[in-house]
C-alpha cells in the first residue's frame, strides 16, 4: 500500500480506543518497501497531483492533505468520489480488524474521470462522466485462478478489496476501481442513497444463498445499520421478520416496515416469548457473543446467516450445531443490480439511516460520531 509525505506542521489523528481527536507533530513514514516502490516519473506524479484523505497507519487514523492520487492499471477507472459511507467494517479496522493499512472506505458513490483499458479491451467510454457505484473486490483474473476460473471472483486469494486489503479506498478525493466493477446509479436515485448500495446488496446476498419462504419465520439480531437494511430486504419475501435489539428508538424504526421487535436486555439469558425458536437467523449485531444467542433462538435444522465482522474473539460450543443439525451461512457481499433496483423503485428507504454529514475535512469527527452508542450510518462529502 502507497504511503505519502504530509506536508504541514501538525496532523489529526483519530483514536480508536478512545474514539477522539488528537493533535500531534509531523513525523515522516517510513520507506516503503522495495516490492510497492513506485518508479521516479510516478513519485513526481504523486507530489504534483496530491489530495486529501483518511489514511490508517500505525494504528491511527490520519487525515493527509498531500496524498498521492492513485494511479491506473490496466482495465481500471479513476473515479472522484462525491460521497463515502462509514461502515462498522471501517471502525473494526481501527481496531485491528484485519491489520490493514492505507485508505480506508468502500461505500460510494463517486464520477468516472479517467479509464484505462486493458490490452485488447473495449472501454466503455459511455462511463466517463457517469455517476457510478462499485463492488470492493477486485480479482486477479489469471487463467490459472481456479476461483475467478469457476466464477467466484470475490473469494480469489489474489484479490485486493477497497479500503480493506491492499487497495486504498473510499475516504479520499479520488480512488480506482476496475471497470467491470462499476454500475450506474440511476437518476432517480441520489447521491446518499446510493452510498446505500454496498451493504444493501450484501443483504440481497441473504436471499441468493438461502430460499427464504413468505410461511418462514426470520430473527435478525442487531439493529444497527446492517440490521436496519437485513429487515426491510427481508420483508419483501413476505415473511415474518422479527429484529431483536439493544435500542428502542432503533427498534421503533424496523417497526414502521412491519417488523416485530423485541428489546434484548441480557444477551445471556435471552429467548423468545414461549421460548420461541425461528427458521432463520441473520446474526448482524457486531458482537462476538452473537452466534451463541443466534444458536439459541434458531430452530433445529434451521439457518443462521453470519453478517458480523469484528475484531474481538470468540469462544463457541459447537455441539448445538451438530445436535440440531443446523446449517451456518456466511454471508458478505452481494449482487448490486437489484440493490439499484430496489432503491430507484423506493422499496427500500435508507434515509431515515442517516445519522450524521460531514466534509472529508472533518472525516476524522465523522469517525469519532460514527463510533458513538446508537449512531446509524455517517455519510462524508468529499
Amino acid at each position: 500500500m502507497r504511503k505519502s509525505a504530509f506536508y504541514g506542521s501538525t496532523l489529526s489523528q483519530f483514536d480508536p480506543l478512545t474514539h477522539k481527536i488528537r493533535k500531534l507533530p509531523y513525523t515522516q513514514y517510513g520507506k516503503l518497501s522495495t516490492a510497492n516502490q513506485p518508479s521516479n516519473n510516478q513519485k513526481q506524479q504523486e507530489v504534483q497531483i496530491p489530495m486529501r484523505a483518511l489514511v490508517y497507519h500505525n494504528n491511527t487514523l490520519t487525515l493527509e492533505k498531500n496524498y498521492p492520487q492513485p494511479s491506473l492499471e490496466p482495465g481500471e477507472a479513476l473515479i472522484r468520489v462525491l460521497q463515502a459511507g462509514i461502515c462498522n467494517t471501517d471502525l473494526e479496522i481501527t481496531r485491528g480488524y484485519l491489520a490493514f493499512q492505507g485508505v480506508l472506505g468502500h461505500e460510494f458513490v463517486g464520477i468516472v474521470e479517467t479509464l484505462h483499458e486493458g490490452p485488447g479491451a473495449s472501454t466503455p467510454r459511455s462511463l466517463i462522466g457517469k455517476r457510478v457505484v462499485g463492488e470492493i473486490n477486485a480479482a486477479c483474473r489469471r487463467s490459472d485462478c481456479f476461483y475467478c476460473g469457476h466464477n467466484m471472483p470475490t473469494h480469489c486469494p489474489n484479490r485486493t478489496t477497497l479500503g480493506i486489503v491492499k487497495r486504498d479506498g473510499a475516504f479520499a478525493e479520488y480512488l480506482t476501481s476496475p471497470i467491470e466493477n462499476l454500475h450506474l446509479v440511476p437518476d432517480n436515485v441520489s447521491d446518499e442513497e446510493a452510498v446505500f448500495v454496498e451493504p444493501l446488496a450484501a443483504n440481497f446476498e441473504i436471499l441468493e444463498q438461502v430460499h427464504l419462504k413468505p410461511t418462514d419465520s426470520v430473527a435478525i439480531l442487531g439493529d444497527g445499520k446492517m440490521g436496519q437494511l437485513a429487515a426491510q430486504v427481508l420483508t419483501l419475501s413476505g415473511s415474518e421478520v422479527l429484529m431483536v435489539g439493544k435500542h428502542e428508538e432503533k427498534l421503533a424504526l424496523a417497526e414502521k416496515y412491519g417488523v416485530h421487535t423485541r428489546l434484548l436486555d441480557d444477551p445471556q439469558s435471552f429467548t423468545l416469548e414461549n421460548r420461541r425458536r425461528v427458521d432463520m437467523v441473520v446474526e448482524c449485531s457486531g458482537s462476538e457473543q452473537g452466534l451463541a444467542l443466534a444458536l439459541r433462538l434458531v430452530r433445529p435444522r434451521g439457518t443462521i446467516i453470519l453478517k458480523s465482522t469484528v475484531a474481538d474473539k470468540s469462544t463457541l460450543d459447537l455441539a448445538p450445531i451438530v445436535i440440531d443439525e443446523i446449517r451456518v451461512q456466511g454471508s458478505r457481499c452481494g449482487p448490486f443490480a437489484p440493490a439499484l433496483r430496489a432503491l430507484s423503485q423506493h422499496r427500500i428507504d435508507v434515509q431515515p439511516l442517516i445519522s450524521a454529514r460531514f466534509s472529508l475535512d472533518e472525516g476524522l469527527a465523522a469517525f469519532e460520531r460514527a463510533a458513538q452508542p446508537g449512531v446509524l450510518k455517517v455519510l462524508v462529502k468529499v
